[in-house]
């Protein structure tokens, strides 16, 4: 996906919380989507900390923020408990939304490949664009970078 304007693909997904969150109904607020591979593992932890730290930064810009895995919400819900996130976490089970959005994709580590969440995020404006795509995220400092663009928009 490349970061010319192009609408992001619309959803409905369940979230922590209880509800669902269905994305063009968040219209005209900013949404971030941050997409990461499994709840409770080191890099995915430090991910959604980061951004629950800076979520008022982020409310005060007008923005949504969700994280999204194919965990279920069950493990969702252990995960925001155990880590004390305040950032709601979107339940993906089957996979389509990270299709959508091209993170499903092969991966490599320690000489194995195999099918997994390519850890990455959008910022959709106002209108439903995505305004920026950061793929295959660095976590340190990325939830920063991805505050200021927001405030750039």
């Amino acid at each position: 996906m490349s970061d010319t304007l192009k609408i992001a693909p619309d959803f409905t997904l369940p979230s922590t919380g209880g509800e669902d969150v269905t994305l063009s109904a968040l219209r005209p607020a900013p949404v971030i989507l941050f997409f990461y591979p499994r709840d409770n593992t080191s890099g995915c932890t430090k991910e959604s900390i980061a951004f629950s730290g800076l979520l008022p930064d982020f409310e005060a810009a007008g923005a949504r923020v969700f994280g999204i895995s194919k965990d279920s919400m069950s493990s969702h819900d252990k995960f925001v408990s155990k880590q004390n996130l305040t950032v709601p976490l979107l339940s993906d089970e089957h996979g389509s939304v990270c299709e959508d959005y091209g993170v499903w994709a092969e991966k490599k580590m320690y000489g194995k490949t195999f099918m997994g969440i390519v850890r990455s995020t959008f910022l959709i404006d106002a209108d439903g664009n995505i305004a920026r795509h950061w793929p295959k995220v660095k976590v340190d400092g990325h939830a920063e970078e991805v505050l200021e663009a927001l405030k750039s928009l």
